[in-house]
């Protein structure tokens, strides 16, 4: 029985690595930007989700010959106007501090009677330095007024996902990564190399 492919993912997020490798299954062999230090940083400076993904999977994509999967995705907000958006990891004001970002979100939220909110996602596939396809998932939800649960990462401790009435943090891993925005990119993902690898 052969290998399975290979898949990089351009990121250093190792909860973002295990939730794409939890939901891939044992389909792909999926490394991430840690498996290679001599990559480089690639500065996320685009406004949109989808600008963010094209810029990291090119730019990794440069960097090795194979296939390689970026993802750029966050919250949006109604009553925020569909704040954080792509700001959504440094919503606190320090990078990836999800302590702070939560804090920032829920005062942000205080009192207003709007709850609705979304997790986005944005997928590039990307080799030689092209962009070769791109996919979103969306999940809609409401948020709640105080952390909730132990589990999961960033928002997932506010946000309810619709027709459930726990939060992510709550609901586990396997029920999440069912369900999630990246899991309904990821379905798109998995469609289209199936009939492109």
């Amino acid at each position: 029985m052969s290998n399975p492919p290979r898949l990089i993912v351009a990121t250093r997020n190792a909860h973002k690595t295990e939730e794409i490798r939890a939901i891939l299954g044992n389909r792909f062999e999926v490394l991430d930007a840690t498996a290679f230090p001599e990559f480089p940083e690639i500065e996320e400076t685009g406004q949109t989700f989808l600008e963010n993904a094209r810029l990291k999977a090119e730019g990794i994509s440069r960097q090795i010959d194979g296939w390689v999967l970026s993802d750029d995705s966050g919250l949006e907000v109604d009553a925020l106007g569909g704040a954080p958006g792509v700001w959504s990891s440094s919503f606190g004001g320090e990078e990836g501090n999800h302590g702070k970002n939560n804090e920032r979100l829920l005062r942000e939220m205080a009192g207003k009677t709007d709850r609705g909110a979304r997790f986005r996602c944005t997928m590039v596939l990307a080799r030689d330095g092209k962009e070769r396809a791109n996919f979103s998932g969306t999940v809609e939800g409401t948020l709640v007024d105080a952390l909730r649960g132990a589990g999961g990462f960033g928002y997932d401790p506010l946000f309810i996902p619709e027709g459930h009435e726990r939060t992510f943090a709550e609901l586990g891993d396997e029920v999440k990564n069912s369900l999630s925005h990246r899991s309904r990119a990821l379905a798109k993902v998995t469609d289209w190399l199936e009939v492109h690898f």
